[in-house]
């Protein structure tokens, strides 16, 4: 029997990609959430998974660490008009907070397990429609004002694809 309250997250279809997959339930695949401003995620990074780091203009998110060991790095102002920079390891039962409009990234830091992650927003988009991410980010920036921030020749950025799109999730490359 089909109840419109209930979604199977762990048998929805996942988008797999190199370093992981993502499954979610929103208001497009999940009815009920429509106009209810949230959204479920399971995030799913291999050994040397990261997600992108990004941030998201309208909406925060809370991560609950179901399993593995996992890096995170959020950036963000703060009401003396500073930067500030937190870095720190979380484990399995854990929950990480993530304020909207901060940037911010996480990878599985085991050698030898995945890492699983339940990401819940405040937004009913589907991933990545409200991802700012890094890569799209760069890209989206002539190279001569790249060039200009970071100090440096623009010949510095011709390594860096050009393409603009969403990556939401990678792995490290050595």
């Amino acid at each position: 029997m089909n109840h419109p309250h209930l979604f199977n997250l762990a048998d929805s279809p996942a988008t797999v990609v190199e370093g992981g997959s993502l499954r979610g339930a929103h208001e497009q695949n999940f009815p009920v959430l429509k106009g209810q401003n949230g959204s479920v995620y399971l995030i799913r990074l291999d050994v040397g998974g990261v997600r992108e780091p990004h941030w998201h203009p309208t909406a925060w998110e809370l991560n609950y660490v179901i399993s593995g060991k996992v890096k995170w790095t959020i950036l963000g102002t703060h009401p003396d008009g500073s930067y500030h920079r937190d870095t720190f390891d979380a484990g399995q039962g854990d929950l990480v907070f993530a304020p909207q409009g901060f940037f911010h990234y996480f990878e599985n830091l085991s050698e030898t397990e995945p890492l699983d992650v339940l990401v819940i927003f405040n937004s009913s988009t589907q991933e990545p429609n409200d991802d700012i991410g890094i890569v799209g980010t760069f890209n989206s920036m002539p190279r001569e004002v790249l060039a200009a921030c970071f100090g440096v020749p623009a010949a510095a950025f011709d390594q860096i694809p050009r393409e603009i799109k969403p990556v939401v999730i990678t792995r490290r490359h050595k």
